[in-house]
């Protein structure tokens, strides 16, 4: 019998909070699969639950606002901005 915890996959839970959000669409031509800008020209997360990736890391850190958030779904642990 396959040991089922092997199948389970991390995800990060990715937000971005629109208060903060100038639409600079850095995020966007970072992780296009992740990112989208609506019609009011802000970031959208495209999934509420996203694989991790470098490409999502990078957005988030380079946001020149800082309006992304990742957190590990499985433990809630903040990917970014890492706790201090």
């Amino acid at each position: 019998m396959a040991d089922m915890s092997d199948s389970v996959e991390t995800k990060w839970r990715v937000e971005i909070d629109g208060g903060l959000c100038i639409g600079s669409g850095g995020c966007v031509l970072r992780a296009p699969d992740a990112f989208e800008l609506d019609a009011a020209r802000q970031s959208c997360v495209r999934h509420e639950l996203l694989a991790p990736s470098d490409e999502i890391l990078d957005a988030a850190e380079n946001c020149p606002v800082e309006a992304i958030s990742i957190k590990d779904e499985a433990d809630g642990r903040m990917v970014f901005p890492p706790e201090e």
